[in-house]
């Protein structure tokens, strides 16, 4: 069937929801009330996002910057009780100290990333060398060690209290656009029966960078390791490109292969979600009306929903 468009993330104690250059982040405040933020992005319609493999590094670089953006957001909140009233200049100064703290968050975690995700996995396969040949057998041990790694670290971080909550919330994100996308009315209860796992969900798409990487870097062969880790680093965003594409693919194809591809994703979003309580789903439902005609969607589509 023909898929939305619209994609999301979970924040703090909410939901960011993304339709083309429209994002509304959805939060449940202490109160128990729900605070809906709507704002807009730079546009996507230039030549770079129609452009395959490209638009997939756009896109990611995009996402990357928002979904820091509106976690801070989320997080900000719930750091005071009462409102503070500020002047122009001190609001000025605050949101140039928000950005550099984003800023700085954002590379910190790019650098570390790529030091637990492409350094220790480098170094891990050049140890196993020592007793190993195959060059290709080596890339073939430093690329499931970086599944592993990553695996283990979803995994251990799902553990952590905040943590879980973030993975409620993204299976309410999940579960509002399934209920969507299967041409059911955006009701609390028709999205509690929805699936919490969806093709185009961002943890598809970082293992699928993941794997494709294990086949790419099987072709990357230097004695220097400085060349070995440079050339390897300049291939992420090509990586990323292809990864996009498939997910992308996977979001509007029923093709009896990309379903078994898909699976792997979205056995691994068992780890990165988690069922909402009803309070979460209107979190959810909430972010996707402020950006979303979800009714004249399924009007235009309804001949191509599948039954649930």
């Amino acid at each position: 069937m023909k898929f939305s468009g619209i994609g999301g993330q979970a924040v703090m104690e909410g939901v960011m929801m993304r339709n083309g250059n429209d994002y509304a982040i959805a939060v449940r405040l202490n109160d128990g009330s729900i605070h809906v933020d709507k704002k807009k992005t730079k546009g996507q319609e230039g030549i770079w996002y129609k452009i395959p493999i490209i638009r997939g590094i756009c896109s990611f670089v995009s996402s990357l910057v928002i979904g820091m953006s509106t976690l801070m957001d989320s997080a900000s909140y719930f750091e005071e009780e009462e409102p503070t009233v500020l002047t122009e200049e001190e609001k000025k100064k605050k949101e140039k100290q928000d950005k550099a703290e984003m800023t700085g968050t954002l590379l910190f975690s790019i650098v570390l990333a790529l030091v637990i995700f492409l350094l220790i996995p480098y170094y891990f396969s050049r140890f196993v060398g020592r007793f190993v040949d195959s060059t290709t057998l080596m890339a073939l041990i430093e690329g499931i060690f970086r599944i592993l790694i990553f695996v283990v670290y979803v995994k251990a971080i799902s553990c952590m209290e905040d943590i879980k909550r973030v993975f409620m919330y993204h299976g309410a994100e999940h579960k509002c656009i399934n209920c969507i996308e299967h041409g059911l009315p955006l009701t609390v209860e028709n999205v509690r029966k929805s699936s919490r796992q969806h093709k185009r969900c961002g943890t598809s798409f970082l293992l699928f960078v993941l794997i494709i990487s294990v086949v790419v870097f099987m072709f990357i062969r230097f004695d220097s390791p400085v060349l070995q880790l440079v050339c390897r680093l300049l291939l992420i965003p090509l990586i990323a490109g292809v990864s996009y594409e498939f997910i992308r693919l996977a979001g509007r194809s029923e093709n009896p292969l990309v379903q078994i591809l898909s699976k792997p994703g979205l056995w691994l979003q068992n780890l990165t979600t988690s069922e909402p309580d009803d309070a979460m789903i209107e979190v959810g439902m909430a972010s996707v009306e402020a950006v979303f005609d979800w009714k004249k969607f399924q009007e235009e589509n309804k001949e191509c929903f599948d039954e649930v």
